[in-house]
């Protein structure tokens, strides 16, 4: 990584600019750290931005430099210099401490997206600050856990999963959970991947799903949290990606026996069987969930649970955008008061119920108070009751069906709510809310949410915006002996 090219600069010119440095340090925090000891005549004199702006005037001018960075690069033939100086660069790098400790001219050798921002790295390091874009994230972060500077490291992967949102004419969601994979990033590989589940339509007609490996396609479609219109949409997808990338046959298969077929309408999967090529190729592969899926929408739920488990998620719905699974839910001023509203579900994705429908009320109130913070009697004498804050409250979103049915044995029904928020000029999935199948509401919807201000990040134009599914959940209710 590095050779020695030089010889070593004179003592007392590199003690010198330490001693300068460190006067200036130690004057700011002497001012800083001063005991005012209730004086209300004291003030603190901070001149930390006239020390910065003196460390970028040693950078940029060299001024006192005791080490020379020489940055080689495939994409140049000349090496990029860099007069720097060796207490700083330890400071921030142990790397740099070790390399510049016995010698004063070091060659360091860089592909060429890292030697881009080396000069930007460097100066972090005498400033603590670098600004950075989407494509500079990854080579950046590179250049931080090579050299060892751990808060620049954990500075970029923050900023990676802040911004996973942001519009990019390419994409960049793909690349950063590969290469959180590579690096054992556990924590940006698990928040892109799950932005990647909640906002997958948007990724499936954009440049970057023609980058998903192998293992990411699978991790998705093992995933029931996958919000997209239908599972016949996901399988167009899949599709596309397997005529691109034309993975071995038992590759496919394992990907194509991820499809959730039971969930695409009989008419779509005839279609299938005569257009879609991909299902030609591999249809004896395939044969046995096919068969099986037709079996599920000719049967009626009960008398199919007898003899198939339908407690496996090839019968588990995703968290589907088309109508007949939910209904979106715009609520301006939603601080206001409280609102409520109804919707239509299909009762099930077999074809059986195709034609029964479940109708859900809904009941949203932003400020509902738990019963540890209601007001009770007191036998005090300040007051008979205990005033409750506004803010005290917090926001509930409960659904019910408006009526029961013999149709619903066997059937349990989970509820997901989408939260939609404005992220670079697009709505996407912020928030899912999943109830447990034996409640009618989740118990931590938007806790941490202040929708009394106008600038809340859960609201879009003083609106919060929701997308309500219902899913239904089938119960194997007979065993049948074999």
């Amino acid at each position: 990584m590095a050779r020695l090219t030089g010889t070593r600069p004179a003592a007392t010119r590199r003690w010198g600019c330490a001693a300068a440095f460190l006067l200036l340090l130690f004057t700011v925090q002497a001012a800083q750290k001063a005991d005012f000891s209730g004086d209300s005549t004291a003030a603190t004199i901070n001149h930390s931005l006239t020390l910065l702006q003196r460390l970028q005037e040693l950078l940029q001018n060299g001024n006192g430099s005791d080490s020379v960075l020489r940055v080689r690069s495939a994409a140049s033939d000349e090496p990029r210099v860099f007069h720097t100086h060796q207490l700083l660069l330890s400071l921030q790098s142990e790397v740099f401490e070790s390399l510049l400790r016995n010698q004063s001219v070091v060659t360091l050798y860089e592909p060429p997206e890292t030697a881009a921002l080396f000069e930007k790295f460097i100066r972090y390091l005498y400033c603590g600050g670098v600004s950075i874009l989407l494509h500079q994230a990854i080579p950046m972060h590179q250049l931080a856990s090579k050299y060892r500077v751990w808060g620049l490291q954990r500075g970029v992967a923050e900023y990676m999963r802040t911004h996973l949102a942001s519009e990019s004419s390419q994409g960049h969601v793909v690349g950063w959970y590969h290469y959180a994979v590579r690096v054992g990033d556990a924590a940006l590989q698990e928040s892109c991947l799950q932005f990647l589940a909640w906002n997958l339509s948007a990724v499936l007609g954009s440049a970057e799903w023609g980058s998903v490996s192998v293992e990411l396609l699978l991790l998705l479609l093992e995933r029931s949290d996958l919000v997209l219109h239908s599972e016949l949409e996901l399988y167009t997808a899949v599709e596309g990606w397997l005529s691109r990338r034309q993975p071995e046959a038992p590759v496919a298969e394992r990907v194509l026996r991820a499809i959730r077929y039971p969930m695409i309408a009989p008419s779509q999967l005839f279609r299938l069987q005569a257009q879609s090529a991909v299902l030609a190729r591999h249809r004896g592969a395939l044969q046995d969930l096919l068969f099986q899926a037709f079996q599920f929408h000719a049967a009626s739920p009960l008398h199919f649970a007898k003899y198939f488990d339908v407690n496996c998620s090839m019968f588990l719905p995703r968290n589907y955008l088309a109508p007949s699974w939910g209904s979106q839910w715009v609520i301006t001023n939603p601080a206001r008061d409280d609102r409520s509203t109804s919707f239509q579900t299909q009762l099930g994705p077999s074809s059986h119920d195709a034609g029964k429908r479940v109708t859900w009320n809904v009941l949203f109130s932003p400020r509902w108070l738990p019963v540890s913070l209601r007001p009770v009697y007191s036998d005090s004498v300040a007051g008979a009751i205990q005033p409750a804050r506004i803010e005290d409250g917090r926001p509930r979103l409960v659904i019910t069906p408006a009526t029961s049915s013999p149709d619903f044995a066997g059937v349990s029904f989970q509820k997901t709510v989408l939260v939609g928020v404005r992220q670079q000029g697009r709505v996407l999935v912020k928030h899912a809310y999943s109830f447990h199948q034996s409640s009618d509401e989740a118990a931590d919807f938007l806790a941490h949410a202040d929708l009394q201000k106008r600038t809340s990040e859960y609201l879009i134009d003083n609106s919060l915006h929701l997308h309500i599914i219902v899913k239904p959940v089938y119960h194997s209710l007979i065993k049948v002996k074999k």
